[in-house]
């Protein structure tokens, strides 16, 4: 883990390229060191009906919540959150400079004994890119 998902509004199609924002957020994720490669997921969903602010449709807002297995400590996952904070903030920048966009993160821990997790993803990778750290 962790379990990175990005929900938007659907307007932000048309100022960020999606598929880069989450390959960016993949690579910051890694660049931590806090959280296993194979383990990182990052998905976006875009939300088609919102209504931000004054109900202007012109207002856009970018969520990223970051789910993660229980176990790090409140230092460790800080500096994560910082980490990748940034990375998502200067990634959004130049659309944030000329766009009413809402930018929020939030980083939470999953309980891991009610979350089972299996997978084959590991198996597949080169010993070396494993990062298990």
């Amino acid at each position: 883990m962790p379990h990175f998902s990005i929900e938007y509004s659907a307007n932000l199609d048309a100022l960020i390229d999606m598929p880069a924002l989450c390959d960016h957020l993949r690579r910051a994720a890694i660049e931590t060191g806090v959280f296993p490669m194979a383990g990182i997921r990052v998905r976006a969903f875009r939300a088609d009906h919102v209504s931000i602010a004054d109900g202007d449709a012109k207002h856009g807002f970018l969520d990223l919540s970051v789910r993660l297995r229980g176990g790090r400590d409140l230092a460790t996952r800080k500096r994560a959150t910082e980490a990748i904070f940034t990375a998502l903030s200067d990634f959004m920048a130049p659309a944030l400079a000329q766009h009413p966009i809402a930018l929020s993160m939030e980083m939470r821990d999953i309980d891991p004994e009610l979350s089972p997790k299996t997978g084959t993803i590991r198996d597949h990778l080169p010993p070396e890119t494993t990062n298990e750290g």
